[in-house]
């Protein structure tokens, strides 16, 4: 308990990560305006929340652009040769709504503060309708609420105000913004590095935390610890849904019930991470609720731990991102063919989901299907956020902030959901012995990383080796219910 105490001072007692300056947000409504070139850039922020579950939170690329986190704004930016004029169109509070949830900044208040023009949302179509006149191309920033469910949010204020400014001018010609936006929120700053930072040093305290919870028997109780913990070191909330698996529920990629027990002998995947200042950590441990791996459970741990650490040796400035995704999946292919759960390193077999198995082989190997996921995606304003190796010639660059996490997940349900194929068939017979060996076996690890002018940078400090897990899981203090 002493040394967890020492750890948790130190971390508390670390100075506040920089804000972000007024002048680095109008230096990135500068570079989005001279990608541009000519042309009016509509983009809309979030709406007024439609239930008391939680507080406002203001979408990614419109807080990127205006670090104005009320509801119901948009940002209107005219560009010509490369310069842009930016109107921020702010919607007040109801006066009576305002003594629930909070008085908003007036025009006067955003011109002191942020340095835009600000104008009532009500001036907003009528101000569109005259730019469409402009002649100008308009390029859109889209208000879904996350870029992964981009294709199925379609209904959204934003898009519905561009689809009817379209039809009201028919010639004006509508691009999206995304690309160039992404690829500007792609780098990252000093200044976000820093509360990148902080981000993944609150969340790796709450995972050692979870891993000193006393005799835990429900999921929920290790996401209690977790967010507990994100939230007393100053995470405004966590970056995603905390997901809490136990046993098989450790085999689901994104179980977030957290509900089910949690039994001796089961491991358990914890993926969660808090969001400091906006900005996202993402982490995951994978621990034993005896606190003591079984052998099984240590040579499947091993593996996922020795294909980090290949991921790790690949990723530094210049060095291609696929690389190290290939250096992540060698490593446990020849791991799962030595313990009999796959044919040999390149079998394949039918998926049961479509994949171009011709053309893309790849996606149909029997190792594949136990891994199922890629080994990262980069880290900041969203969890899963854009990175520069990504783009271009796909390598690692600095101001790149990222994760690396390689997982095998086995369970005989994955077997059940094989199609029904000669080749199927004759897989599950040659491996079933071996996944009933290490049936309902998750195993995710993931860690925050931070390319510099000279290598990679680790900025998640929980403990992932067996040991390191195992020395501080002895510390937990049993409490007899």
């Amino acid at each position: 308990m002493l040394k967890r105490t020492i750890l948790l001072l130190t971390c508390a007692a670390t100075p506040l990560a920089a804000q972000i300056p007024a002048s680095e947000f109008a230096a990135r409504r500068d570079s989005l305006a001279a990608r541009v070139g000519n042309g009016v850039v509509i983009a809309f922020g979030g709406r007024t929340p439609v239930t008391d579950f939680g507080t406002f939170h203001q979408l990614a690329a419109f807080h990127y652009l205006t670090n104005f986190d009320e509801p119901d704004a948009a940002l209107v930016m005219i560009v010509r040769n490369g310069v842009g004029s930016p109107t921020l169109f702010i919607t007040p509070a109801d006066p009576r709504m305002a003594f629930y949830y909070g008085w908003r900044p007036d025009s006067a208040a955003v011109r002191n503060t942020l340095h835009m023009m600000a104008r009532a949302s009500t001036a907003l179509p009528a101000f569109a309708d005259s730019c469409a006149t402009i002649g100008l191309p308009v390029y859109t920033l889209d208000d879904f609420e996350d870029a992964d469910f981009a294709r199925a949010d379609t209904l959204t204020r934003g898009r519905v105000f561009v689809r009817e400014l379209a039809a009201r001018h028919p010639g004006i010609v509508v691009k999206n913004a995304h690309p160039i936006v992404d690829q500007l929120r792609a780098r990252k700053s000093a200044a976000e590095i820093a509360l990148l930072e902080r981000a993944a040093q609150i969340s790796s305290e709450g995972h050692r935390a979870a891993m000193l919870t006393a005799n835990p028997e429900h999921e929920y109780e290790l996401r209690a610890a977790l967010e507990y913990e994100f939230t007393r070191l100053g995470a405004s909330r966590p970056a995603y849904g905390s997901i809490v698996g136990a046993g098989v529920d450790g085999t689901q990629l994104h179980y977030m019930k957290d509900s089910a027990a949690a039994k001796p002998g089961d491991l358990v995947v914890m993926d969660a991470a808090g969001e400091y200042e906006g900005y996202a950590a993402d982490i995951t441990r994978t621990i034993p609720v005896s606190g003591t791996y079984t052998p099984a459970q240590r040579t499947i741990y091993q593996l996922v731990r020795d294909a980090q650490a290949a991921a790790e040796r690949n990723a530094k400035p210049g060095s291609s991102a696929q690389a190290a995704q290939d250096s992540s999946v060698a490593v446990r292919a020849r791991g799962l063919a030595k313990l009999g759960l796959i044919e040999s390193e390149d079998a394949t077999l039918d998926p049961p989901w479509h994949a171009d198995c011709q053309h893309q082989p790849a996606s149909c190997t029997q190792a594949g299907f136990w891994m199922i996921h890629g080994i990262s995606h980069g880290l900041g304003l969203a969890v899963h956020d854009p990175a520069q190796f990504s783009y271009g010639d796909h390598t690692y660059k600095p101001g790149d902030v990222f994760t690396i996490e390689p997982g095998i997940y086995i369970s005989t349900r994955m077997l059940d959901a094989l199609p029904d194929t000669p080749k199927n068939r004759a897989f599950i017979a040659k491996v079933k012995p071996a996944v009933e060996k290490y049936e309902n076996t998750g195993v995710r690890i993931e860690d925050d990383y931070v390319i510099t002018q000279t290598g990679v940078e680790r900025i998640s400090t929980a403990p992932r080796e067996i040991g390191e897990i195992e020395a501080l899981m002895k510390q937990r203090r049993r409490i007899v219910p």
